[in-house]
């Protein structure tokens, strides 16, 4: 039987804040299938985005188990959450990051020379490219493209060293309902073309029912959707 892609048991994240405790995640259990589309829905301070940090490596947490692709995040050192944010997740936020002096084309490249992948682009990548819509802008600067494609070059650039798992945090956040629409319909066809593995933090319950399945949080607690 395969393993889970992501398992999570008791994860608990505590913040100090003065004299004051806060408790972000207060015992989270969550397992997530290779290849499955996960929609985590809930308000401002649930502790989505707390979540979404220690799941990119990005935070450590205060207890727990964290398993992310075989690898035990409760284990792995500075360099090793480095590693897995280079080779093993790819982000995808509200606010696109793209560089601005950049082209589209070195956006994405600039990618793969953090993560050390050299050589030219595999042919997956390139029907990604296809898929998403931006193979006739590769040359242009972000201040060139809409809002829409600017969040597509942003999806691009973050599976282009094809993560295990991608981490998309409020991805049509800043974007009209059509472009919405458009870019977590190629979310979805990333997840059943290619099988990424991708888990999306919103609080929007039309762009959670693009996901295969949904769960809410509240107060630091994950709730299966009724």
């Amino acid at each position: 039987m395969t393993e889970p892609i992501i398992a999570i048991r008791d994860l608990r994240k505590t913040f100090r804040s003065g004299e004051v405790d806060v408790h972000a995640l207060r015992g989270v259990d969550l397992t997530v299938e290779h290849g499955e589309f996960l929609a985590i829905v809930g308000p401002s301070g649930s502790g989505k985005s707390t979540l979404f940090n220690i799941l990119g490596g990005l935070t450590p947490p205060t207890s727990g188990t964290v398993i992310i692709d075989g690898q035990d995040l409760m284990k792995l050192s500075d360099s090793g959450r480095t590693n897995l944010r280079k080779k093993t997740v790819g982000f995808v936020f509200q606010k696109y990051n793209l560089l601005p002096t950049l082209t589209v084309g070195d956006n994405i490249e600039i990618a793969r020379d953090i993560a050390g992948f050299k050589g030219p682009l595999d042919q997956q990548f390139r029907d990604v490219i296809e898929t998403l819509g931006i193979a006739d802008k590769m040359d242009r600067k972000p201040r060139q493209l809409s809002g829409g494609e600017q969040q597509r070059v942003a999806i691009a650039r973050s599976v282009v060293n094809h993560p295990a798992i991608l981490l998309a945090d409020e991805p049509t956040g800043n974007l009209d309902t059509e472009n919405s629409t458009l870019v977590l319909d190629l979310m979805r066809s990333l997840n059943k073309k290619l099988g990424q593995t991708i888990l999306m933090i919103t609080h929007n319950p039309e762009a959670a029912a693009f996901a295969d399945r949904i769960v809410h949080m509240r107060d630091g607690h994950l709730h299966a959707a009724a």
